[in-house]
């Protein structure tokens, strides 16, 4: 079991950066698979990137080259580095912690961070 609790968010114009946080405790991060989703209004919530315990990343097509997921284990932390932003980007997005399958808890979310790319 982890909690999240994301912060970074805010209002940014086009073309602009913003650089997410994740806090986690609760549980030993480094075991955690992390990932951020996004959810806009009247639309399902989304994959952005994750990345692995090891440090192995993905990303969605959308983001690919603008964004950058990382970790810092030692401060229980995930971060999503978010570059060249577009009006496309607004969303709450949302941190994600995924156990590994030897665990017998369940994937946790953090509450959101608001974030609008507006002129």
């Amino acid at each position: 079991q982890v909690q999240l609790v994301e912060s970074g968010g805010g209002l940014v114009q086009p073309g602009g950066s913003l650089r997410l946080s994740c806090a986690a405790s609760g549980s030993i991060f480094s075991i955690y698979a992390m990932g951020w989703y996004r959810q806009a209004p009247g639309r399902q919530r989304e994959l952005v990137a994750t990345i692995t315990r090891g440090g192995s990343t993905n990303y969605a097509d959308s983001v690919k080259g603008r964004f950058t997921i990382s970790r810092d284990n030692a401060k229980n932390t995930v971060y999503l580095q978010m570059n060249s932003l577009k009006p496309e980007d607004t969303a709450v997005y949302y941190c994600n912690a995924q156990p590994p399958a030897w665990d017998g808890s369940s994937s946790s979310w953090g509450q959101g961070t608001q974030v609008t790319v507006s002129s």
